[in-house]
C-alpha cells in the first residue's frame, strides 16, 4: 500500500535529531512551558515576519485563542466557508457567535469573495451583527487576501485566517501567518508542519489580539501567578511537541518545494489521461504548501466505485468533504449566504483527494496516475 500520507519517511530524515531534542526536556523536566516553546515561537515569527506568535494545544485552539483575541461577543457573526473541516465554523457556537456559511471558488476551494456582500446582507437582514470573516487555505493555497481584506475594511470587518491546511504558503511573496489581523494554524501530524500529536499557533501584529490569547490559553492568567484577568482555558503546548517542531521546521522550506514538484509531477501525468479530470489550479503569484492534490472528478465517474477499485491497487485515495458544513446536524439551523453554495455542493460530490507528502517518488506517482486512468475506464 502506498501511504496516503508518509511521516515514517519525513521521521527518517531527522530521527536522531528528535531523539536528542527530546532527551534535553526529559533532562530540564519543564514539560510544560518550557524553553523550546518559547525558542518556537521565536523562530515561527522569524519564519512567517509576524510580530507575536503563540503556540497552543490545537489547531481548534488557535481558533478560539484568535476570536477570544478578537473579542467575538455571543450573537455576533462570522462568515465563514462551508467547505471546509468543522473546527472552522465550531468555535464561533462555542463562544455563543454565529457562522455564516458562503460559498468557495470552483477553481481554488477557497472563500469566494464576489459572494460576500450577499453573505454579508444575509447575516443584516437577520439582525446579526457580523464582525468578521474566516477565510480557509484550503488544501494549501491561500485564500485570496486582497478582495477579502479589501471588503472587510470597507465595512469594519476583521480577518482571520484559518491556516491549518495552508501554513508554509505564500500569497503574492508574503508568507502565510502575517496576512490579515490574525492567522490560526495546526500542527496536527498529517498538516505541512506537523508534531507528533496535537498542536497549533496563532500569529499576529496586535499586540492586544496575542496578551488577550496569551492570557486565555493559561486559564486567563494576569501578571501574577494565581491572579485571572478573564475566563480562560487550558491550551498549553506540550514542550515536547515543540521540540518535535523545532527539527520540523528545519526541514520544513525543503519539504514545500519537493510538495510543489510532486504536484507539479502529479499534473503533468494526470493531464496525459484526457479524461477530463480538473486537476488543481494555482494562482499566479500563489505558493501551495500542498497538504492536500485534490482533483475533481467527471460527474458521470462514480466515486466510490473508483476509491474502491484503487484500493485493490493498494492506492489509498480519501474525500475532504464529503458532505457541506451547513448540512450536518449542528449546523443546519445556521444561516447560508443568499448567494447560495452551489460550488460546495458540486464539489462535495465531485473531489478526491490522491496521496500527498513530500517523499512521494516519481514511480509512485506514475503507478498512481497510471491506474487512476485504467480504473476510471473499467468502471465507466
Amino acid at each position: 500500500m502506498i501511504p496516503f500520507i508518509d511521516l515514517k519517511a519525513q521521521q527518517k530524515q531527522i530521527r536522531s535529531k528528535i531523539d536528542n531534542r527530546i532527551k534535553k526536556v526529559l533532562d530540564h523536566g519543564q514539560y510544560i512551558l518550557g524553553p523550546e516553546v518559547k525558542e518556537l515561537e521565536n523562530k515561527l515569527a522569524k519564519f512567517t515576519g509576524s510580530k507575536h506568535v503563540l503556540c497552543c494545544s490545537s489547531g481548534t485552539d488557535a481558533l478560539l485563542l484568535a476570536l477570544l483575541g478578537l473579542k467575538l461577543q455571543p450573537g455576533e457573526g462570522v462568515i465563514v466557508p462551508s467547505f471546509t473541516f468543522a473546527s472552522s465554523a465550531e468555535v464561533m457556537p462555542l463562544l455563543g457567535a454565529i457562522p455564516i456559511f458562503i460559498d468557495v471558488e470552483a477553481d481554488t476551494f477557497n472563500l469566494d469573495p464576489a459572494k460576500l456582500e450577499d453573505t454579508l446582507q444575509t447575516g443584516n437582514q437577520l439582525g446579526i451583527n457580523v464582525k468578521g470573516i474566516m477565510s480557509v487555505g484550503l488544501f494549501g493555497q491561500p485564500a485570496n487576501m486582497k478582495p477579502i481584506k479589501d471588503f472587510a475594511a470597507k465595512n469594519s470587518l476583521w480577518v482571520l485566517d484559518d491556516a491549518a491546511q495552508s501554513f508554509g504558503g505564500k500569497y503574492n511573496n508574503q508568507t502565510v501567518g502575517n496576512l490579515c489581523e490574525v492567522t490560526a494554524t495546526s500542527f496536527f501530524p498529517a498538516k505541512p508542519l506537523g508534531c507528533y500529536g496535537d498542536g497549533g499557533a496563532i500569529f499576529t501584529n496586535n499586540k492586544e489580539i496575542y496578551e488577550i490569547a496569551n492570557s486565555s490559553h493559561v486559564h486567563g492568567m494576569g501578571n501574577n501567578r494565581y491572579e485571572y484577568d478573564r475566563i480562560g482555558m487550558n491550551a498549553r503546548i506540550s514542550t515536547i511537541q515543540a521540540a518535535i517542531l523545532l527539527e520540523k521546521l528545519e526541514i520544513f522550506p525543503d519539504e514545500i518545494n519537493k510538495r510543489q514538484k510532486i504536484a507539479d509531477s502529479y499534473n503533468q501525468h494526470l493531464s496525459k489521461l484526457n479524461l477530463n479530470l480538473k486537476l488543481p489550479y494555482l494562482e499566479k503569484k500563489f505558493q501551495s504548501s500542498w497538504a492536500q492534490y485534490t482533483i475533481i472528478l467527471p460527474s458521470e465517474v462514480k466515486r466510490e466505485l473508483l476509491q474502491e477499485n484503487l484500493k485493490l491497487r493498494n492506492i489509498p485515495t480519501a474525500v475532504y468533504y464529503p458532505i457541506p458544513l451547513n448540512e450536518h446536524k449542528p449546523y443546519k439551523h445556521y444561516p447560508v449566504s443568499k448567494a447560495g453554495l452551489k460550488v460546495t455542493y458540486e464539489l462535495s460530490k465531485n473531489v478526491l483527494s490522491l496521496p500527498m507528502h513530500p517523499y512521494l517518488e516519481e514511480k509512485d506517482i506514475v503507478y498512481i496516475t497510471e491506474n487512476i486512468g485504467e480504473a476510471i475506464k473499467s468502471i465507466s
